[in-house]
């Protein structure tokens, strides 16, 4: 399988998670635009979704999917979205789309958080290194505009290197800083860490709500992972 066949495939598969009627979250990026397709097909699967951003709300709404907020439905049954980075423990990086806040937001709110990924994004560690990124994915940091030098600064301290996304803004209107070289050996503690530096809204680290379960996209087709017991 390709990779494209891989994201389809791993789409697909995660309709299974749903039952008839269902609220599901819906995350954000190609693979997540490529699961609002298979909801289309089978709209009595679900009975509304609840977006982790702007983008994904306007791809659901042209798919016919009634959108709905948290203050609505405070608990969708599942979430789906896919990830930058997936780990042995299912610990994820996410945020390249700039979607970080909202995703772990709709995520953290969710009873079953279902990630569906192509086998480039397997690692065996966060820092590692991955398809896309050979060495190791960066972590964002979504920040207030106005504390992004300090945040900068603490995470040079940390032994962080800092690039600013050029004219970017969330839809929250938040700043996105992407940081490479910092050593993710317990993922938890950092994501904590991170979240600590003023003016850090939210960071790309998703181990205290890891997924529960991956869809991983193979060559020899879709694979189930859950975290070890």
């Amino acid at each position: 399988m390709t990779r494209d066949e891989q994201k389809r495939a791993v789409a697909e598969a995660a309709l299974g998670y749903l039952t008839p009627g269902d609220t599901v979250g819906v995350g954000t990026g190609s693979t997540a635009a490529l699961f609002i397709d298979q909801l289309a097909a089978h709209p009595e699967l679900v009975a509304a979704a609840v977006p982790s951003s702007e983008a994904t709300a306007a791809a659901l709404r042209d798919a016919g999917i009634r959108v709905v907020g948290l203050d609505e439905v405070p608990a969708p049954a599942v979430y789906v979205d896919g990830a930058d980075v997936v780990d042995p423990e299912l610990r994820l990086i996410k945020g390249a789309g700039g979607a970080l806040v909202r995703e772990k937001i709709v995520a953290s709110a969710s009873r079953l958080f279902v990630c569906i990924v192509d086998e480039s994004k397997l690692s065996p560690r966060l820092d590692g290194p991955t398809g896309d990124h050979p060495e190791g994915a960066p972590v964002p940091l979504a920040v207030v505009p106005m504390a992004a030098p300090l945040v900068s600064a603490r995470v040079r301290a940390l032994g962080g290197s800092v690039a600013v996304r050029p004219g970017y803004l969330t839809d929250d209107g938040l700043t996105v800083l992407d940081v490479s070289g910092l050593t993710l050996d317990d993922p938890a503690r950092r994501e904590v860490a991170l979240d600590a530096i003023p003016g850090v809204v939210e960071n790309g680290i998703f181990a205290g709500r890891r997924a529960d379960v991956v869809l991983l996209g193979s060559s020899t087709g879709v694979q189930t992972l859950e975290p070890p017991v």
